[in-house]
């Protein structure tokens, strides 16, 4: 089993594109444990995705704020499903459009009962924002657990990054759904990848055990 075997080596084995759902309906059925990554856009979120895998081009990596616009879904072997959901909060997005992403978004968050955990990523550089907040309200509403995972922390100094995770810890401490460890990560440099993989592979874990 995932949790048995760890991270490094569940991320080493065969990892898929599965499927690309711009609605509820077109999302695959939820067999596996799924792990959802989601935050603002240009967050860095398929960036994680790919140095996870440890493939360069598994979720596309667009400089352009709010490319993604359709919940993916990548399978780990028959262990679990890593979603790549969009980004929220894009400014400049027409509304109409804007609106229905985060209701996408949202309904997948509420709705999916394969869902175990949700990745919440924040930028290191800019800490929680608003539009974040707006997110955890909604997960901690919907008693969906979450973790939250700072990224880019290879573009602060050692002391600024260390307030960047103290301020998010604090913040997350009053939340009533999210889960107390926060990961502190850099794509580029590969830091804290380790560790999220464990973190996945113990989720997949657990959820076997329950089956």
């Amino acid at each position: 089993m995932a949790g048995e075997i760890g991270g490094r080596r569940l991320f080493a084995g065969d990892c898929e594109f599965v499927a690309g759902a711009a609605t509820m309906d077109a999302m695959p059925k939820g067999t596996l444990p799924e792990i959802a990554f989601v935050g603002r856009s240009n967050v860095g979120k398929s960036s994680l995705i790919n140095a996870l895998t440890s493939r360069h081009a598994l979720a596309r990596v667009s400089h352009t704020p709010g490319a993604t616009k359709q919940i993916n879904f990548f399978r780990l072997g028959e262990t679990c499903m890593l979603v790549d959901l969009p980004g929220y909060g894009y400014a400049r997005a027409s509304r109409a459009l804007s609106e229905q992403w985060q209701s996408l978004i949202f309904a997948y968050l509420r709705r999916r009962a394969s869902l175990c955990r949700t990745m919440l990523l924040i930028d290191s550089r800019r800490g929680i924002m608003p539009v974040d907040r707006e997110a955890m309200d909604l997960l901690d509403q919907a008693a969906v657990s979450y973790a939250g995972v700072l990224t880019k922390i290879d573009e602060l100094t050692t002391a600024e990054a260390e307030l960047a995770r103290a301020a998010c810890a604090q913040e997350l401490s009053k939340r009533t759904a999210a889960y107390p460890e926060i990961f502190v990560t850099s794509a580029r440099k590969a830091q804290g990848i380790e560790a999220l993989r464990d973190h996945v592979a113990a989720l997949a874990q657990a959820w076997g055990n329950r089956l």
